[in-house]
């Protein structure tokens, strides 16, 4: 069988370039049925949804589906373990932890989402909903943050790299 031929990167691939073609051709229809504007809002409801289930997945596949997320390593443990699972290799960021409390991200070349919205020529009035997913990640979590810069619709209509913090306000 094809499957115990592949190694589990070729499988997250195969599963994550899946998954992100649905993604893109559900807000393609959306948006074509509704309009920009209606596009974001349901693309946001979506991507709330599909964060707290994926989140509760992952935490069981940790064991930590009744641990309480209290310190910012358990922070970094779960966004480690998170992108591990859904980040293909087409998506071309990185992630870092500079400092106690915060997650630095920047994209290192094109961002398929913008790329993507290009093509629809809806950019200027798309709203991320890649850093969306990871606030609703954190949300879900129950951790306070801030978010510099606060992103609405993508920085790269104003600046040439996606780039910014997630600062962790922990007790």
């Amino acid at each position: 069988m094809l499957f115990d031929d592949l190694d589990k990167t070729q499988v997250r691939e195969f599963l994550v370039k899946n998954w992100m073609t649905h993604d893109g051709a559900w807000f393609l229809q959306t948006y074509m049925a509704f309009g920009i504007g209606k596009a974001n809002r349901l693309n946001k409801a979506a991507i709330r949804l599909l964060a707290e289930a994926e989140q509760k997945r992952m935490l069981k596949l940790m064991g930590w589906e009744d641990h309480p997320i209290t310190t910012f390593e358990e922070i970094r443990t779960v966004i480690d373990n998170a992108f591990s699972l859904v980040k293909g290799n087409f998506m071309d960021f990185e992630l870092s932890f500079p400092e106690e409390n915060v997650l630095h991200y920047k994209f290192l070349s094109k961002c398929w989402a913008y790329e993507g919205m290009k093509k629809l020529g809806v950019e200027k009035e798309y709203e991320c909903g890649v850093l969306y997913r990871v606030e609703c990640w954190i949300k879900n979590l129950g951790v306070k943050y801030k978010v510099e810069p606060r992103v609405k619709t993508c920085q790269l209509n104003e600046k040439p790299t996606c780039e910014g913090e997630i600062r962790f306000l922990l007790d």
